[in-house]
């Protein structure tokens, strides 16, 4: 009897490690850097499906959408039968994770704060889970030469201001967020540094910071009516920032995410702040 259990539990043992070694086929993604991370390995055909917020590269615009990262439903990430989910540990809800693991998919939840040694971390992360570490390797040293040669660049350290507009009032980036992250890597100083996380931001609130850089989204600037509009709205006209037309759109990815391309996003900070 006892020999029968020493072989039975040798038999799932093996089973296990076999199953530990399987190299991901179908894979989901949740998180706009996670994603540009998997195509920078060249991974990205194990990929079956990403959430809203993967959109760079371009070729991952093409990619079925299971929702919002922070927001997953459950029903969208099962329909692309996965064998494996790359989640940011900013993805949730948390019960639709636990839930995915408990039907059997294995979910695996990586690095994702407001810091480069994050990224360094997420990097290695998803491409050990990937099984290619090499390659893992090789984009961080890339990665660590760029944001040297970004910092690298002369320019002056201009007080800035990072806005987000979803359809409703500004919203500013405090500490604590990624976006204050890119701006302290490209020697900025947040106004707004005082303050954690996005806070909504009136017009006299932002003639108070009096910010001499302004930077917003992409995706906002297009919500806010175009860059003349914006330039000459409420609050806005009246910053040294507009008036000495500094005032930057950025891809949503580079100021709000802290990915692969920070060392683009430190670049295009101190051409502005020029």
């Amino acid at each position: 009897m006892r020999a029968c259990l020493a072989a039975l539990c040798l038999s799932l043992s093996l089973g296990l490690g076999q199953q530990a070694q399987t190299q991901p086929e179908r894979v989901v993604v949740l998180g706009g850097s996670v994603t540009e991370i998997v195509y920078d390995l060249g991974q990205e055909g194990r990929l079956v499906a990403g959430d809203q917020s993967s959109i760079h590269p371009p070729a991952a615009l093409k990619l079925p959408r299971v929702g919002y990262y922070r927001s997953v439903p459950i029903e969208g990430v099962i329909a692309m039968r996965p064998d494996l989910v790359l989640a940011s540990e900013n993805a949730g809800p948390q019960k639709t994770l636990q839930r995915l693991s408990q039907l059997g998919i294995e979910v695996d939840v990586v690095s994702d704060a407001p810091s480069i040694e994050s990224l360094y971390k997420r990097i290695e992360q998803i491409a050990g889970r990937l099984r290619v570490p090499g390659e893992g390797e090789k984009l961080i040293a890339q990665v660590r030469a760029e944001v040297q040669a970004a910092q690298a660049q002369a320019a002056p350290s201009r007080r800035a201001l990072v806005l987000l507009n979803r359809t409703g009032p500004l919203m500013a980036a405090g500490s604590g967020t990624a976006a204050d992250a890119v701006l302290t890597l490209a020697g900025l100083k947040n106004v707004l540094e005082s303050q954690q996380g996005y806070k909504p931001i009136s017009a006299e609130g932002l003639a108070a910071l009096s910010p001499e850089l302004i930077v917003i989204s992409r995706a906002s600037l297009d919500a806010s009516g175009g860059m003349e509009k914006f330039r000459s709205g409420a609050g806005i006209a009246s910053t040294p920032a507009a008036r000495e037309g500094r005032v930057l759109a950025m891809d949503d990815l580079l100021i709000l995410g802290l990915g692969p391309r920070v060392g683009q996003a430190i670049h295009e900070l101190k051409e502005a702040a020029k």
